[in-house]
């Protein structure tokens, strides 16, 4: 189905198969078996499992050409409806320009990852189809990722959540509605200038990031900002920058909210600090390409998305 442009996958429904891939990373096979005793047992569905979960290559998965295979024929099987990644690290950027998408575009899937796997799921916004930034098969299990479990059970199988908490005091308040654009910030500007740079004019952008130095992380911040990245947006989605690194001495000055509301701050559109997305346990599923409300109001915040199908459910 095509909304707005964006073409869907088909939803899921019980007895359906998945693929599970490792694109970028290394990762331990034994970490994957609760998110794939999860994927069988309780959603009903058919693990199909790839042949890097249990390779390594330095610190990849498997060299570049495997990986681009093993995620390759994954794309090309008309049965497998959906490819969750089962962890992001790095490597995807390695494998993109040489996936071929042609096989993919007569029978789309849902493809779900975040981190890393922003490379894939932004070229996947490209071609015209929406895919989901949400947590993987390592990170599905942990303790207090059970909201962001459903949240990804429920898009795949076509029941749209909605979102709502808490304000932030740095919160700027409005309303936004836009196509859904974003992912880890790290990745997002090291796209800039690549064939797989994302138009942000007239979208909500959500930006998350893990482990960088509070003076990269205002780096980053300005790549975008010189890109003009966030100069046309309707509105901002701040989500979780965990283990965020400082300098010694002398050090920053700010926090990372501090260093992106001081770039953002004359901007007219919405912002909202804190949402439940990024490298954290409540990692809740977000749709790249639908058509989404934001509403940040003093008390609270709320986000859903305006394209509901009822007759897909």
């Amino acid at each position: 189905m095509q909304v707005n442009n964006i073409k869907l996958p088909p939803f899921l429904k019980p007895g359906d198969k998945i693929g599970i891939v490792a694109p970028a990373s290394v990762v331990n096979y034994d970490d994957l078996l609760p998110g794939i005793e999860l994927f069988q047992n309780k959603w009903g569905l058919q693990v199909v499992e790839g042949s890097t979960l249990k390779s390594n290559f330095n610190q990849f998965s498997a060299p570049d050409e495997d990986r681009l295979a093993d995620l390759q024929q994954m794309l090309d099987d008309p049965t497998i409806k959906a490819i969750i990644a089962a962890r992001g690290g790095y490597g995807c950027s390695r494998i993109v320009d040489d996936l071929d998408f042609d096989a993919f575009i007569k029978n789309p899937k849902w493809i779900v990852g975040f981190s890393d796997l922003t490379v894939i799921l932004s070229k996947l916004y490209q071609l015209g189809f929406a895919s989901l930034h949400a947590p993987m098969a390592k990170s599905i299990t942990t303790a207090g990722a059970e909201e962001a479990a459903e949240s990804l059970r429920q898009t795949l199988f076509g029941e749209m959540p909605s979102y709502s908490f808490p304000a932030h005091p740095l919160n700027k308040i409005g309303t936004a509605s836009g196509k859904l654009v974003g992912g880890n910030l790290c990745m997002l500007a090291h796209l800039i200038g690549s064939d797989t740079e994302i138009n942000t004019d007239g979208k909500i952008l959500f930006i998350e990031d893990i482990n960088e130095y509070l003076y990269n992380l205002d780096r980053m911040i300005m790549q975008l900002k010189r890109a003009e990245k966030l100069t046309n947006l309707a509105g901002l989605i701040v989500g979780q920058f965990t283990d965020m690194k400082d300098n010694a001495f002398p050090t920053f000055g700010k926090d990372s909210y501090q260093i992106i509301h001081e770039h953002v701050q004359d901007f007219d559109y919405p912002v909202c600090y804190g949402f439940p997305v990024g490298h954290v346990s409540d990692n809740r599923a977000m749709a790249i390409g639908m058509t989404s409300m934001l509403e940040i109001k003093e008390e609270s915040v709320a986000f859903h998305y305006l394209d509901l199908f009822p007759e897909l459910s």
